[in-house]
């Protein structure tokens, strides 16, 4: 009211005035005045239109730039347009207002009173300018003037305080836009500056805080430093706490403060934070109505803090009311507004949350189209076009798990590669894109089978891997993803190590999956990765752990889970695979329940109805092989065929189903003899073998089986067509199953069988010699203990037979008894087929003496040939009487000679089936097949000693009858072939026989005496006292029983005389074992001798541990023999078997010699031999080097190990002859060392080693590779790490650690041998280190490769590298090491000057016979027709092996000769395009010209090096091989760039960078030309 009532005194004063007098001026700037006043009170904009047009017409009276009034007025009408600008957004008005400012500026110069002024407001006109057309140059002009201003406005200066504020807020507009630290850095001062000059009641301090707070707000954004978060949330506090209800600023404070605690609470996860967010985001939105400028921004902000505290609480309606806010946000962002692309984005995001929580699929398609519309907006070079590209692809694959839409899938995985690319190595969501991207090209991997999408899945896994340390909170689901990817490609490519790897990673997935739904699913695919482990490995531990880790995944997923039925048929699966392994039945029972379980949560259409079916067709299928119930195998058919009918043709398991189904009735047939169940099994097999091409795994099983089947149909039916289809298909499954396969050996038995059979039929030998060779070629794949050698034995028995009735030849004859002979050994008495092979083996053993029929009267032989006809008319057994008669014939056969030595094992082996079969049934006892025959007597024995029925007395008597002749044929056949093993067994024998005669029988004093005479024996062989001291014993009571004159008694009292005499010689009392004996004096000399010959391979000087002495050989030898150790060793060898004494020595002598190296980098003071074989180290005072010394011995002492060494003191390197037989020893010493103690002098205990001196020195490397066990040392002698293992080379942690350090493979570290087996590895290996004098880095390899050279110290190192070189190259032509980059040696052109150039990488491709990749462009067929590939196979596989000789390499290469050479120079660097025969152009650079190059192309060569071991050992033209050397041919290859010298001679140039050739077409290839260079 009051300011309209100035306006009317105003115009009433204005009336009183005459236009044009200074008055009029005067009354027009008072109306003015008013006017604006009360546009400031009621923001009537008429107000200001009349103000504007006074002060126009004010300006027209004062044309002067002179006027001094006239820079008033301009100002003044500046102010007004602005103001206008503000309210009505016209930009002429702010155009005006900004030529008026300057008009303005020129009529006030420096030094005028009101230039700050003038200054100020035109910075500030063209600030605003800037907000409106984002014209960079004039905020660079308001700045500018904003500072020209504040230099006129010192401390004290009423306006300072706008000056600062107005220059934070330009310089806050330019770091906005441009990004420069610098601008943002001087804004945070200024606003403090600012904020010191508004005091608590100033009131413009609200909008000083408020505007210093948007600036740490901005800082933290930058360089996230928590501190200016925290300030900025304060002065946003201390803001609103001065803008109470209803001030105009209030809401902005609300809605920054609000934003600031979301960011805190995305930093550090206060849930407080995240509630007063909301709090104050619902505040700010009710003071921002439909209609406010900044409504969107606020329903953003608070529908961003709704959804993240979905994400904590998972209350379903704040993601409802995150998606309405985004709604109506986006409703106030039409196209064109800045933030319409993020209002799509986060909308989108939500939409897709409640997809995941709800399962709505209308969400996830309104959350693929505002992700599209989104990504439009946000073009190449936005900076949030990563995350939409990141959103919409996880929707869409989201959408492929839906509706399996493969386009869905195939966008998916092309978007997530355009994120990865937007998000650089450091990126915050690099790890996200690769983890994403894994995870598709792993499920695309699932749908198509194409193994790069593999290949790339376990790349990018491992990528995200690194990007999620030990705490990310995503680094389960990494390792989860690519653990599941590597056992994917280990069922592929069935690479053990990938396996392994998997293991390890789910394992650390359970550390970190403590409960919760990721337990379960690691649980159950651990599991799964362990029971493919126990299925290759057939480690049994595995499988025990699988069905552990089952039963507590089924114990996370209840009934009702959607994972319980897998993880309950995956249960049931794992106890019928320990059924396979163990045989136990129970673990059948625990399976086919819980399959039935899982059978009942599989109704009718569901996907994994048929696998379950297929589970229990096997499960009931073991338990009729076990129990042999009939309704077993009736139940395995049922389902069986209920599984086929689930499973259509294309069905991936369609055909193992078939093959089942089919051995099923099979076995039914078997069972029942029903030969519908044959017919339909070999349709079966039939079918399943249609759908196993050529290439297929079990192509041979389906051959094999159906094979089988024909056979037996043949032998029910004898229809000669199933015979011969069944040999056909017998010979294509051996060609599936080559030497090594391990169901090689079944297949060549039946296929013998089959054309055994097929002989009997037509009679052709080819037939049976066919047989013959298969069958001797199928029992060498089968060794001793091998489940089908019986069995092959028996055929090929059977085969020589028949080839024997044929051609008579005697040689035929001795096999099949030898072969028959082995059979009964391999069936002993209580099997079942014992008898028949007992039957087969008296058969030919009684036609061999009718061969010597001498030895048989004509009755005996009688006899024998009807007891024999007997037994074959009945039960394939031989009476006892019979086989004992028979032994002896044989026997007697030896003593008259008229028989072979084999004669006397036959009788053996017939006496121990006679003893066997003689026993009563009542008393055997079961015996294994390893146990010994004298155990089985002796068990037998002991029980007939029991016995007390009279008939059984009488079976006793004979049975000791045929004991003491058992024992008499051992004694014999050991005097024959002198097998220690024979004489036991006749001593045992013997022993039985004297406990079953006690002394009143007559016959026990030969007994007494036969035993002594074997005693006697064993103590010829064995030297051992006790038993010539046992054989006096039973002499002794021999001829106390015996009168003088009594058969025998002379032959015992003589005995007895000599054992006496032999007990009192002077040579008597051997204790050692072995032949020549050695007296108790001799001992000592003995142990020495055994300590000297170990210690031959140790160093020579050792530093005694106890005391810290060196020591030589001698004295280490002097200390044993003084030790605790030595005096219990001769006390076992006093008591101790003899035939143990040497071993025992051996392993307590190894043990105490038990060796600690050093393994360190030399420093400063390191002790010499000189400076300690005086005195013992721990006498001597400590320097550094000494130090390090004494701690290892004292660490090697308290380990328990009294010996040391190290490389600084315990070699004499005045004397060259023992520094060279140290340096080519050294590897060895290190391998054989039981520790090897490693002493990090610049690790502290805290610190890493990766970046240790350690790992840079070069003979360091052979003391990593070389140990066995390692333990890690830091600088203060602590363990590193505390890592308390026995072996840091089998600790997990310290293993990455090395590999990272070494950058050596963990096969290596822990199992590494010496050789020149990845030779170009092990030389990149030392690439990277030095050593003190510069050839020590080519001698430190010695070891390494297994090479022996003289040590020259004195030549260059290119000279010993090239002598190392040489030598690989003599040995083993390995040609990967003449990849390398670099500067030439003088030694020679193909090797390099310096290690250091197999720093990089080699590129020579691997020819790989036996790899499995396929290339669809090849027709082998084609190919092997072509004589020009027949030509090129046939000169690599006969080009001459690599080898170097007289400084000259002899080289096989494919040779193209270079026909253009072409120069191109560019500044300091030459260029090159190459031609050769053959390749395609290859353009070089180098850093000089080529000498001559004008006239090169004549004696140029580009080679690719070539050895012909490369086509693996047979070198055959078969399609594999020629499918794969085209694959290697036609890659892209390393060349070497030779040039012609002399006398045919060649010579490397320019080896200073890479030359990579590629050929350029197949017939190129087929064309090249296989020659050999000698290259100097």
């Amino acid at each position: 009211m009051d300011s309209t009532n100035d306006v009317s005194r105003a115009r009433a004063g204005l009336e009183r005035c005459l236009p044009g007098h200074d008055e009029w001026v005067i009354a027009v700037d008072d109306l003015a005045r008013a006017l604006r006043d009360r546009f400031l009170d009621e923001g009537n904009i008429n107000d200001l239109d009349e103000v504007i047009a006074l002060r126009r017409a004010i300006l027209e009276l004062q044309p002067s730039a002179s006027d001094c009034h006239r820079c008033y007025s301009l100002h003044e009408l500046a102010s007004c347009l602005s103001a206008r600008y503000d309210s009505l957004g016209v930009g002429s008005d702010l155009e005006e207002a900004v030529t008026l400012g300057r008009a303005a500026l020129e009529l006030t110069p420096l030094g005028h009173q009101d230039r700050d002024i003038t200054l100020h407001y035109l910075a500030y006109y063209l600030w605003r300018g800037f907000q409106e057309q984002a014209v960079l140059q004039d905020l660079e002009e308001a700045i500018e003037l904003h500072r020209a201003a504040l230099q006129l406005r010192p401390s004290g200066h009423p306006d300072r305080l706008s000056s600062f504020h107005h220059l934070a807020l330009c310089l806050s507009s330019r770091y906005d836009n441009l990004g420069v630290d610098a601008d943002l850095e001087e804004a945070v001062p200024l606003g403090r500056a600012a904020l010191e000059l508004t005091p608590l009641g100033h009131q413009g301090r609200d909008v000083t805080l408020y505007n210093l707070a948007c600036g740490l707000q901005r800082r933290f954004r930058k360089q996230a430093v928590v501190q200016d978060l925290e300030e900025a949330i304060e002065l946003y506090h201390a803001a609103l706490e001065l803008c109470p209800s209803g001030h105009p600023r209030r809401s902005s404070s609300l809605h920054e403060l609000a934003f600031c605690l979301s960011v805190r609470y995305d930093n550090l996860g206060v849930g407080a934070n995240l509630e007063e967010a909301v709090t104050l985001g619902r505040a700010a939105l009710e003071l921002r109505p439909p209609g406010h400028q900044g409504r969107d921004t606020t329903l953003y902000n608070l529908a961003c803090d709704l959804q993240k505290r979905f994400q904590k609480q998972a209350v379903v309606q704040d993601l409802e009311e995150a998606i309405e806010l985004h709604h109506a946000a986006l409703e106030l962002c039409p196209s064109g507004h800045p933030r319409r692309s993020s209002s799509l984005h986060e909308l989108a995001f939500c939409l897709s949350v409640r997809y995941d929580n709800l399962g709505v699929g209308a969400d996830l398609e309104e959350a693929v189209t505002l992700g599209r519309a989104a990504l439009e907006l946000r073009p190449p070079g936005h900076q949030g076009r990563d995350t939409t590209l990141y959103n919409l692809a996880y929707d869409l694959r989201k959408r492929f798990q839906k509706q399996a839409v493969v386009q869905d899938l195939e966008e998916s995985i092309e978007l997530y590669h355009a994120a990865l690319e937007l998000c650089p190595s450091g990126h915050p969501c690099r790890s996200s894109s690769l983890h994403e991207l894994a995870f598709c090209l792993s499920v695309r991997y699932d749908n198509l089978g194409v193994g790069a999408d593999l290949e790339e899945a376990v790349t990018l896994g491992r990528a995200a891997l690194e990007f999620r340390p030990p705490g990310h909170q995503g680094r389960d689901t990494t390792l989860y993803n690519l653990a599941c990817d590597l056992r994917k490609r280990f069922q592929k490519q069935a690479v053990v190590q990938d396996l392994e790897e998997a293991i390890e990673l789910h394992r650390a997935v359970l550390e970190l999956c403590p409960s919760g739904h990721h337990r379960s699913s690691s649980l159950r695919e651990v599991a799964s990765c362990l029971t493919d482990r126990h299925d290759h490995l057939g480690l049994a531990p595995d499988l025990e752990e699988a069905i552990t880790l089952g039963r507590a995944a089924l114990e996370l997923t209840p009934l009702g889970h959607q994972d319980h039925d897998a993880i309950l048929y995956n249960l049931a699966c794992y106890p019928r695979k320990r059924f396979q392994t163990q045989a136990v039945v129970q673990d059948l029972e625990e399976a086919i329940e819980p399959q039935h379980a899982a059978l009942e949560l599989c109704p009718s259409g569901n996907p994994h109805r048929s696998s379950s079916l297929y589970e229990l067709a096997l499960c009931f299928s073991h338990r009729y092989d076990n129990l042999g119930v009939a309704a077993d195998l009736e139940e395995a058919i049922a389902f069986g065929r209920a599984a086929l009918e689930l499973t259509p043709q294309g069905y991936p398991h369609h055909g193992v189903i078939l093959h089942n189904l089919a051995y099923h009735l099979h076995r039914r047939f078997w069972e029942q003899a029903r030969i519908d169940d044959l017919d339909d099994a070999i349709g079966l097999y039939r079918v399943a073998l249609q759908l196993r091409p050529c290439e297929h795994s079990d192509r041979s099983l389906s051959l094999h089986e159906l094979a089988l089947c024909l056979s037996y149909r043949y032998e029910n039916l004898e229809v000669g067509a199933d015979l011969e289809e069944a040999v056909t298909l017998g010979r294509a499954a051996l060609e599936l199953r080559p030497p090594g396969h391990p169901d090689r050996g079944i297949t060549l038995c039946n296929l013998v069988f089959d054309l055994r059979r097929r002989f009997r039929a037509q009679a052709a030998m080819q037939n049976l010699e066919e047989a013959i060779h298969l069958s001797r070629e199928t029992l060498e794949q089968c060794p001793s203990g091998h489940p089908d050698r019986p069995r092959i034995l028996n055929e090929l028995a059977a085969c020589l037979a028949e080839r024997f009735n044929q051609q008579k030849t005697p040689a035929d004859f001795e096999e099949v008894t030898m072969l028959r002979h082995m059979l009964l050994d391999l069936h002993p008495i209580d099997h079942r087929d014992h008898r028949k092979y007992l039957y087969d083996l008296a058969i030919l053993l009684w036609a061999r003496c009718l061969r010597h029929f001498a030895l048989l009267s004509s009755a005996e032989a009688r006899s024998l040939c009807q007891t024999i006809a007997r037994a074959h008319s009945a039960d394939h057994s031989v009476p006892t009487s019979s086989l004992y008669s028979l032994s002896l014939r044989l026997r007697h056969s030896v003593h008259l000679q008229q028989a072979a030595t084999v004669d006397l094992a036959d009788a053996v082996c017939l006496a121990t089936s006679v003893l066997q079969l003689r026993l009563p049934n009542r008393l055997k006892i079961v015996r294994s097949l390893t146990r010994p025959t004298t155990l089985l007597v002796h068990q037998r024995t002991q029980a007939l000693a029991l016995v007390e029925r009279l008939d059984e007395f009488a079976v006793l008597g004979r049975v000791v009858d045929y004991l003491h002749i058992f024992a008499n044929f051992f004694r014999e056949r050991f005097r024959s072939q002198h097998m220690i093993a024979d004489l036991n067994e006749a001593i045992a024998l013997h022993q039985q026989v004297i406990r079953l005669r006690p002394a009143p029988l007559p016959a026990r004093a030969s007994s007494l005496h036969d035993l002594a005479l074997c005693l006697v024996d064993r103590f010829r062989e064995s030297a051992a006292r006790a038993d010539l001291d046992k054989a006096i014993e039973l002499e002794q009571e021999t001829t106390a029983l015996l009168m003088p004159g009594d058969p025998g008694y002379d032959v015992s009292r003589d005995s007895l005389t000599t054992y006496l005499q032999i007990k009192i010689s002077p040579l008597g009392g051997v204790i050692t074992s072995g032949s020549p004996c050695v007296n108790e004096v001799d001992i000592r000399q003995v142990v020495r001798n055994v300590a000297f010959e170990i210690l031959e391979t140790a160093p020579t000087r050792l530093i005694y541990t106890r005391t810290g002495t060196l020591c030589d050989r001698d004295a280490q030898v002097s200390h044993f023999m003084s030790s605790e150790q030595y005096n219990r060793l001769l006390s076992f060898i006093i008591t101790c078997d003899p035939d143990i004494v040497l071993e025992r020595i051996h392993l307590d002598i190894s043990s105490y010699f038990q060796l600690a190296t050093l393994s360190h980098c030399w420093g400063d003071g390191e002790p010499s031999l000189r400076g300690i074989e005086s005195s013992p180290i721990y006498d001597v005072a400590s320097e550094l080097g000494l130090r390090k010394l004494q701690n290892f011995c004292l660490v090697a002492f308290s380990r328990d190990y009294l010996w040391a060494w190290s490389d600084t003191c315990c070699i004499d390197k005045e004397s060259s002859v023992e520094l060279q037989e140290a340096i080519g020893s050294m590897f060895a010493w290190y391998r054989k060392s039981s520790l090897t103690v490693v002493y990090l002098a610049d690790v502290s205990e805290n610190d890493s080693f990766v970046s240790g001196k350690w790992f840079q020195r070069g003979w360091t490397l052979q003391e990593l590779l070389a140990p066995s066990t390692v333990l890690f040392y830091t600088q203060n002698w602590s363990l590193y790490k505390n890592l308390d293992s026995p072996n840091h080379k089998m600790d997990g942690t310290v293993l990455k650690e090395l590999e990272s350090a070494a950058g050596i493979a963990p096969r290596f570290l822990t199992d590494f041998s010496p050789g020149m087996d990845d030779a170009r590895l092990r030389l990149q290996w030392a690439s990277s280190r030095r050593t003190t004098r510069p050839e020590d880095i080519a001698y430190s390899l010695f070891g390494i490769f297994n090479l022996h050279l003289p040590v020259l110290y004195g030549e260059s190192a290119e000279v010993a590298l090239g002598r190392l070189l040489a030598e690989i190259m003599s040995q083993s032509g390995e040609i990967s090491v003449l990849d390398w980059v670099g500067e030439a040696s003088r030694f020679h052109s193909c090797f390099p000057a310096d290690i250091t150039s197999y720093q990089a990488l080699p590129l020579l491709p691997v020819f790989q016979p036996d790899a499995e990749e396929h290339v669809s462009t090849i027709c082998p067929a084609e190919d092997m027709s072509n004589r020009a590939l027949r030509k090129l196979y046939g000169s690599l596989a006969k080009s001459p092996l690599p080898r170097f000789s007289s400084r000259r390499l002899i080289l096989p290469c494919l040779a193209h000769r270079v026909t253009v050479v072409e120069m191109k120079k560019s500044s300091s660097l030459v260029e090159y395009e190459i031609q050769a025969s053959g390749l395609r152009p290859l353009q070089v650079t180098l850093s000089y010209e080529l000498e001559n190059a004008g006239r090169m192309p004549g004696v140029l060569q580009l080679v690719r090096p070539w050895n012909s071991k490369l086509l693996g050992p047979s070198a055959r033209l078969d399609p594999t091989a020629v499918q794969q050397l085209l694959l290697t041919l036609e890659r892209p290859f390393s060349a070497l760039l030779l040039v012609e010298l002399p006398h045919n001679e060649y010579k490397r140039i320019a080896s200073s960078t890479h030359f990579i050739a590629q050929p350029i077409s197949r017939t190129s290839i087929l064309q090249s030309k296989v020659r050999t260079f000698t290259i100097v």
